[in-house]
């Protein structure tokens, strides 16, 4: 049946990616059937360190707003880019992988407090976005249909969208500056004379891997045959 094979081709995708989209869909189903109250799920320091209310924490992160144009959005970008970087410099980091996550997490927790922010998925999908084009440089995407550019103009066009859009750019800014840091700490300052990598694997999250080269298996030609153009933010054919 057409669900069995849909089932199948979803426990293809890599682990993480796998776990974080359907984390999201639960989410927002939860919500748009009415079991959960975003107002259950949105971040608050005080509810988090004065009611303990940790959940908070991780649901922050989930809910990308009802059933609607920018939830699919959304969602399409999370497991599109969250995919490609798990199967591309993260192939076989699993436990890397899961770090990135953490270290997102936890430092635009930490400055969303600054800017009172109470949803932070979009930019943690501006996280993945960044960090992906910075390690495919070469990488034509098309966007829309519309416009097709080098891989690294990406996070700033998504930004643009969402201006056009009336959201608030803060959100994206904050997972591009958190993405930015992510790719200076792993990929700039090991480089450097007297550098060496920071964010080590802890023991308990698996083994320690063999960081791949920036850009790693994201090879142009590997990239761009995922997509032709004229899908959002797609790695554009060759001309």
């Amino acid at each position: 049946m057409a669900w069995q094979g849909l089932a199948a081709e979803f426990l293809q995708v890599p682990a993480v990616t796998r776990t974080y989209t359907a984390a999201c869909v639960l989410t927002t189903a939860a919500v748009q059937l009415e079991l959960l109250s975003p107002f259950q799920l949105y971040f608050n320091p005080h509810l988090v360190f004065r009611k303990f209310q940790v959940w908070r924490l991780v649901t922050n992160f989930l809910f990308f707003g009802p059933l609607g144009f920018s939830f699919f959005f959304n969602m399409l970008f999370v497991f599109r880019y969250c995919r490609m970087l798990e199967e591309g410099s993260f192939r076989g980091r699993t436990a890397d992988f899961v770090v990135m996550f953490l270290f997102g997490g936890v430092l635009m927790t930490l400055l969303g407090l600054l800017g009172s922010l109470f949803f932070l998925g979009q930019a943690l999908t501006a996280m993945l976005v960044y960090v992906w084009s910075r390690r495919s440089p070469l990488v034509r995407v098309n966007f829309f249909g519309l416009l097709t550019f080098q891989a690294p103009f990406l996070p700033w066009a998504l930004m643009g969208f969402s201006l056009l859009l009336g959201n608030s750019i803060l959100v994206d800014l904050l997972g591009i500056a958190v993405g930015h840091i992510y790719y200076f700490l792993e990929d700039v300052f090991p480089n450097q004379p007297g550098g060496k990598r920071l964010l080590l694997t802890p023991g308990f999250l698996g083994p320690q891997s063999s960081k791949a080269p920036a850009g790693g298996s994201l090879a142009i030609g590997t990239q761009q045959s995922q997509g032709g153009p004229g899908t959002a933010g797609e790695p554009a054919a060759p001309s």
